[in-house]
């Protein structure tokens, strides 16, 4: 007899090992299967997020921050540098030791919750009376059964047609992790989060960098005023960024990569680089879960229905995170896991889609929450606007970094705060106290009346709360 679980996690990402953890938290006994493997081909549980994705781009973007800052900054503050140089494989390799440690954290959080982990592919085999069983493929292959199951497989990158990742030429978020040396040249196909950190990281560390990008205009679901002052940064920095292009041929080979492209004008052109990163999505991760086999529904995209509390069409299967609809973010995951693991309690599971954030850890950063000044328009909404330069920032200054601004918008009646949106110095740290407010249902006056430490970046939020009642006091 297999052995048998009240819950059962497919996906060891931010998602899944939440939700794993909150279900034994609530009394379950839990299992958890991961497939990700370490370089020796241990367990790396962690999902894209700590194995490729946010956790190692945010170490190389720390240590290219570093080098950039050295390189073009620290003259500014009376720190003489000589001999400046890189050390790529070391720098590389503190990027592994925090994936590890993150890795190595979350098995430390499934013994001390006592769930049980299994390192292998979980796939569906069939439903029965006590539940669901779930093949683990393994080093050695073995079914469980779960009275529950909470799916949280992720996604993977969307490749182009005909342009099929190798991970040396072309690359994905993965490949764009480990490259081996600073490339001369550097393409990227996509200007959304993963394609501007990553471009960010190579820029800093000293390659020429393109980006070509299919829609007219730049960060089209970032609110249009802050997109435009992120661009005017990036341009200055160097980031070549074109706009409205369509991406023809491209042919990867010994010498690198050629990239046949319209521009926006219509004219044909090439772009040859020593390495092409693109990022133009992802899609959501079925295979190998075998979903046919119990009559599991996947919707249009490959991603499973889920309705709004992530029940999928079977009962006591959930989908969680990338897999499903809304926001691919791990934190949107997280959210859900734990929402999830109350709701097999009994409890009512809380997301707010509205208020989850949204940060790109470029530099400068761009974070937002809420509603944009376009969306607002488009939905007829009467609405007040203020915004606060970091120009004006006493912290700022000091630590100098004045590009960017706070924008906040609130409705024209009841000032309640409809959306906050920040390009500058720290805007991933910041928007916390806008999404605390916005879950509060608080207006643009509370925050003006709350009081900021000073000298302090988050005075630039309370500055701009002020500007929408035209009122600030520091610009």
């Amino acid at each position: 007899m297999s052995k048998q679980f009240d819950v059962i996690v497919i996906g060891g990402g931010p998602g899944g090992y939440i939700a794993a953890i909150r279900a034994a938290q609530l009394g379950f006994n839990v299992a958890c299967i991961d497939e990700w493997k370490n370089g020796k081909g241990g367990p790396a549980p962690g999902g894209t997020c700590t194995n490729v994705g946010c956790i190692p781009s945010k170490a190389l973007l720390q240590s290219s921050e570093h080098y950039d800052q050295a390189n073009h900054h620290f003259a500014d503050h009376g720190i003489k540098v000589e001999g400046l140089g890189i050390d790529l494989a070391k720098m590389l390799a503190r990027k592994d030791q925090v994936v590890k440690q993150n890795n190595d954290g979350i098995l430390y959080l499934f013994k001390k919750n006592k769930i049980s982990f299994f390192h292998g592919r979980g796939s569906f085999e069939k439903s029965g009376d006590a539940g669901y069983d779930i093949k683990v493929a393994g080093a050695a292959e073995e079914t469980i059964t779960g009275k529950h199951i909470i799916v949280a497989t992720g996604s993977n990158a969307r490749a182009l047609p005909g342009a099929a990742f190798d991970e040396e030429n072309i690359l994905s978020n993965d490949g764009a992790l480990r490259i081996g040396a600073v490339p001369k040249k550097l393409g990227l196909i996509g200007s959304g989060v993963i394609g501007l950190e990553m471009g960010s990281v190579w820029r800093r560390l000293g390659a020429e960098v393109t980006v070509l990008e299919a829609l007219p205009t730049f960060l089209g679901a970032v609110d249009e005023q802050i997109a435009k002052e992120a661009k005017k940064a990036f341009d200055k920095q160097g980031l070549k960024i074109e706009l409205g292009v369509k991406v023809g041929e491209i042919k990867s080979g010994k010498n690198g990569v050629s990239v046949a492209w319209t521009n926006a004008k219509g004219e044909a052109q090439t772009l040859e680089v020593d390495k092409l990163i693109v990022s133009i999505g992802r899609v959501p991760n079925t295979i190998g879960l075998n979903a046919e086999a119990v009559g599991l529904k996947l919707d249009e995209r490959g991603a499973i229905a889920v309705d709004d509390d992530c029940k999928t069409s079977l009962p006591n299967v959930w989908a969680i995170g990338d897999v499903v609809r809304g926001p691919m973010l791990a934190h949107k995951a997280e959210e859900e896991g734990v929402a999830v693991a109350e709701r097999i309690a009994g409890q009512h599971g809380h997301v707010n889609f509205n208020t989850v954030p949204w940060v790109i850890y470029t530099s400068p950063e761009i974070a937002w929450v809420g509603q944009t000044e376009q969306q607002l328009k488009a939905s007829g909404r009467a609405y007040k606007a203020g915004t606060f330069p970091f120009l004006a920032n006493g912290r700022a200054r000091a630590l100098g970094d004045t590009t960017g601004m706070v924008k906040f918008l609130a409705d024209a009646a009841t000032d309640e705060i409809l959306g906050v949106h920040i390009v500058g110095p720290q805007a991933s740290e910041l928007i916390s106290e806008a999404v605390v407010a916005m879950e509060f249902k608080a207006s643009a006056e509370d925050i003006a009346r709350i009081c900021h430490a000073h000298p302090s970046l988050s005075e630039a939020t309370k500055e701009a709360a002020l500007a929408v009642d035209k009122r600030t006091l520091n610009f």
